[in-house]
């Protein structure tokens, strides 16, 4: 059986960055800080991560690269802050998703609300098959079943 996709999925090397850069927890966290907080010096935000100071300026850098942040010198301090435009990016990719989920979680819930209606109405049809009314014994039966109980039985 031959398999050819029907469509070749590319990126661009920024949408591979911009990826790669969030794929890290501790540079999300950067991220969320800078957008909360606003602008922060590199002192101050290695001050909320415990690792050596190398390993945040890493991180620091691969963020910068993929333009989820930007550095500004102020005298003898570099400050940081979130550049939000390459996340329209991120949100344009993940927009599709999410409306086919939207769309999975309707379905879903139009097929429970007409589960729902289906099962009211068959209860209803249930309790309506059986009737308190006395047959022509004098004793109450289920008109739907056919069957006789032991209540049915006749008695002496």
């Amino acid at each position: 059986m031959d398999v050819t996709p029907t469509a070749v999925w590319q990126s661009s090397p920024a949408e591979d960055e911009i990826f790669a850069a969030l794929a890290s927890p501790v540079r999300r966290e950067v991220l969320r800080l800078l957008r909360e907080r606003g602008p922060h010096s590199v002192q101050e935000l290695a001050s909320c991560f415990s690792m050596a100071r190398p390993s945040f300026s890493e991180h620091l850098r691969v963020l910068r690269e993929a333009g989820l942040v930007s550095e500004r010198r102020d005298g003898r301090r570099r400050l940081y802050r979130l550049e939000p435009v390459p996340l329209v990016r991120v949100r344009d990719w993940l927009d599709p998703y999410e409306q086919f989920w939207r769309d999975k979680l309707s379905a879903l819930r139009h097929l429970l609300d007409d589960a729902g209606t289906t099962d009211t109405a068959d209860t209803a049809d249930t309790e309506s098959d059986t009737t308190d009314e006395p047959g022509a014994d004098g004793h109450p039966h289920d008109s739907g079943s056919g069957r006789r109980t032991d209540q049915d039985e006749e008695r002496p």
